[in-house]
């Protein structure tokens, strides 16, 4: 599913972040950057120990912030690692803190001349964020940051399993 927004175009597809073509792919990453479960280590695995050693030298990230390492040995050429909030209540500043990330992604991938990124549904794993919520946050702050910056032409969200694309197929109606 995709739609056009202004010179730009969002789409919604189900598979595997790491064997994406774009540019980047962002990584929903720990505050550590040094792997984990999930995407974090699926991108790691996937992306050889050139990552992890970008990782180690970058010493982390907070919360709602983003770094830009290789892609080792990924298609794309650039992970954009970000960190989502751990979800408690939705009353923590998830909300705010998870719009951040995709928007600090996207502003990276700007700074880099970047025209094509893949997201992951960041934070609705183990970091508990209800899909729906989550998915409408994502969208409309990715929406957002499309209307001011053209030069990025293409972001694709990259849902794995039937749930997350549905979740996100009902917000992007609902947009």
């Amino acid at each position: 599913m995709e739609i056009k927004v202004g010179q730009s175009v969002m789409e919604l597809v189900e598979g595997d972040i790491t064997r994406q073509d774009t540019e980047a792919i962002v990584n929903a990453a720990n505050t550590s950057l040094l792997g984990g479960g999930g995407v974090d280590g699926a991108i790691h695995r996937a992306g050889g120990p050139k990552i992890l050693e970008e990782c180690r030298q970058i010493g982390g990230c907070p919360t709602g912030e983003a770094r830009i390492t290789t892609g080792g040995n990924l298609p794309a050429r650039y992970v954009i690692h970000t960190v989502g909030p751990v979800y408690r209540d939705g009353l923590h500043r998830e909300p705010e803190l998870l719009a951040s990330c995709y928007r600090e992604s996207l502003k990276l991938a700007t700074a880099k001349g970047l025209k094509s990124v893949a997201f992951p549904s960041i934070s609705t794993g183990a970091y508990g964020y209800p899909l729906a919520e989550a998915a409408i946050i994502a969208l409309r702050t990715v929406k957002t940051y499309l209307l001011e910056h053209p030069e990025i032409e293409r972001v694709r969200f990259v849902l794995f399993g039937q749930a997350a694309y549905a979740a996100y197929a009902a917000a992007l109606k609902e947009l």
